[in-house]
């Protein structure tokens, strides 16, 4: 009898650990139908709304930010991001989603007034949510149109998987976000091109697919504005990636300095771009993931442009305690050498910084020589 009894729990055991594998596996096998890279040089819809042309007398305004897609208050923490404290206390973060749809609307329409508020006359917004688990369906992309309504504007998605059941205690979901680029002025194209990313299993499949998107400005006959919004990678250990995906936009660089077009290229870098990497107090060690680009990374007649007073990102490890997290310049913008800078600022007071994202937006003024 006891014997009996025994096989039949073996047995559920087996066909339950069979059930388990059988489950396990067509969900693998789901994530990996449902995952592909979108098409290289890609033509991409514009939201027309604008017949304004460039006065190339005029003084021009254009703002970067990466909005966190509506997650990133200051009490929010990433559960990818860790790292240690100069006591060698090891910190982590906590969270996969943001905490609830009211943190993301709250957050969504602060990133959104501290933009509208430097009354630009191009913007790049980086990590939009059009419709995403973590962001609990909030469209960020139409609440961005709703204010800039006035704006042409284009859409480059970055980040579109499957249903990801990861971490198992605030599971990711599905996601489809991306950049968006917009602009007072009529924007004749844009278009995004593919960026090399970590292709190794099973990175992949949770990584985002990265790009960057060339918008382009009439200004006269043979000369155009070239607006190119960039979000690169971070976590690349030893930099192959990384020297891959300037490679790309290097070769863009140069094709339109060679036609004689006013570039400004702009974004989130992942890395600094200002040489600031020891330069806010902080109680954090340095992360891993920080890695200096400087002019010599790019081709020859553009430079990198910040603020290099005010810090751009934080560290995502921990919630934000000012002076306490770890913080640097990796948002800014490249500019090709017929273009006169005229500033570049963090574009909200000190009592804002990291309110509404684990970035801050960063304004350029710029005349066209």
């Amino acid at each position: 009898m006891k014997k009996l009894v025994l096989k039949r729990v073996l047995l559920s055991l087996v066909c339950l650990l069979l059930v388990f594998i059988i489950v396990v596996g067509c969900y693998l096998e789901y994530v990996i139908l449902q995952y592909y890279r979108i098409e290289d040089h890609k033509n991409l819809e514009i939201h027309d709304n604008s017949e304004l042309e460039i006065n190339v007398n005029d003084e021009f305004t254009i703002t970067t930010y990466n909005i966190g897609f509506g997650a990133y208050d200051r009490d929010y923490s990433f559960f990818m991001d860790d790292g240690y404290m100069k006591d060698g206390t090891y910190v982590s973060g906590k969270y996969a989603k943001a905490r609830s749809e009211g943190v993301v609307l709250t957050n969504t329409h602060g990133a959104i007034n501290s933009l509208s508020n430097t009354d630009s006359d191009f913007i790049f917004v980086q990590e939009v949510d059009k419709d995403a688990t973590r962001s609990y369906g909030v469209n960020q992309y139409d609440m961005l149109m709703d204010m800039f309504s006035d704006y042409d504007a284009s859409y480059a998605s970055n980040f579109h998987s499957a249903y990801l059941l990861y971490p198992f205690n605030d599971v990711i979901g599905k996601t489809e976000a991306g950049i968006v680029t917009m602009s007072k002025y009529d924007m004749e194209s844009s278009v995004r091109y593919s960026l090399p990313i970590d292709e190794s299993f099973p990175t992949r499949f949770f990584d985002l697919d990265r790009c960057f998107s060339v918008s382009r400005i009439k200004i006269s006959e043979d000369k155009e504005l070239v607006l190119i919004n960039v979000h690169l990678s971070a976590y690349d250990e030893g930099g192959v990636i990384r020297k891959a995906q300037m490679k790309v936009l290097n070769e863009i660089l140069k094709a339109e300095k060679e036609k004689g077009n006013y570039v400004v290229a702009g974004g989130d870098f992942n890395h600094d771009i200002v040489g600031s990497m020891n330069t806010f107090k902080t109680e954090q060690k340095v992360p891993a993931w920080v890695y200096s680009l400087t002019n010599d990374d790019l081709e020859s007649g553009y430079s990198f442009v910040s603020d290099t007073d005010t810090p751009t990102c934080r560290s995502s490890d921990m919630e934000y305690i000012k002076d306490v997290n770890y913080t640097v310049v990796i948002d800014g913008f490249i500019v090709s050498d017929n273009i006169e800078v005229i500033s570049a600022d963090v574009s909200v007071g000190d009592s804002n910084l990291f309110m509404h994202s684990d970035h801050n937006p960063v304004t350029m003024r710029f005349k066209l020589k």
